[in-house]
This record gives structure tokens, C-alpha cells and sequence, in this order.
């Protein structure tokens, strides 16, 4: 489930545009619900994607990145004990400000990544693919 902070903002994100949700919008209803359903989304992807959500006097490399975001929490066993047994793994998202996150999440927990994303050169994303899908690796 979602953590403490994702529930209220989460709920924060609903009261805010209760107008909306009840059909009170008028003609531009149907792209006001479209923006709540991506500021939801983000919330459920990580909330510090939020400006001012993330408590800057914590270490940014602290277990709040982890504690702040159910996914995350659930992230974080899975992958100490896929590491554990020996299995390689990879992440997909849409939203390359998550991958940063988790970039973060990668560099705290010591675990070796290769990222690839739409910035990633065509040789660069040729030479990455080829050396995760290498023996071995």
C-alpha cells in the first residue's frame, strides 16, 4: 500500500479538485480529470516527484526515500533478495523524473545500474543492452 505521506497527499489531491470530480468543471471537465488521474499517478509513482514534499534537511540519500513511497518499500525487499539469489533485474517507467529516484534509490542501497532512457545516445543504449545481456554479467 501507500505510505503515510502518499495517503495525505494522495487525499490532498482529491479535496483540492472535489469540484471537478463532481462534474462541477463545465466544458473543460474532461482535461481537468485527466491532469488529477496524472497528479494521482504521480503520487503512487514516488511522492517527493511533488515540489516541497521532500524534507531537505534529511540526508538525500536517506531511508526516507525508501520509507516515503510504498512502491519503493516493496521495491526495496524484492531486490535486496533477487540480489541475495543472484537474479539481474530490470525497471521500466515512463517518467524519467522516477528513474532519478530510483537512480538515487540504486546509488543508497550500493546495487550496480545501467540506465537507459530517451536521452541515452543510440550507441550508448547499443553498448548497455549488449553488456547486460552479456554471460556473466
Amino acid at each position: 500500500g501507500m505510505s503515510k505521506m502518499q495517503k495525505k497527499l494522495y487525499k490532498d489531491i482529491l479535496m483540492r479538485d472535489l469540484g471537478v470530480l463532481q462534474g462541477k468543471a463545465g466544458a473543460s471537465g474532461r482535461t481537468a480529470v485527466l491532469n488529477i488521474v496524472m497528479q494521482l499517478r504521480k503520487c503512487a509513482g514516488h511522492p517527493y516527484l511533488f515540489p516541497g514534499v521532500e524534507d531537505r534537511t534529511l540526508p538525500p540519500l536517506g531511508e526516507h526515500l525508501v520509507e516515503n513511497c510504498g512502491k519503493l518499500v516493496l521495491l526495496d525487499k524484492l531486490l535486496v533478495r533477487l540480489k541475495e539469489l543472484g537474479h539481474r533485474v530490470l525497471l521500466f517507467t515512463q517518467m524519467t523524473r522516477i528513474l532519478d529516484i530510483l537512480e538515487d534509490y540504486l546509488v543508497m542501497r550500493g546495487f550496480k545500474y545501467c540506465r537507459i532512457d530517451g536521452n541515452t545516445s543510440y550507441e550508448d543504449r547499443e553498448e548497455r543492452i549488449n553488456s547486460y545481456n552479456a554471460p556473466e554479467s
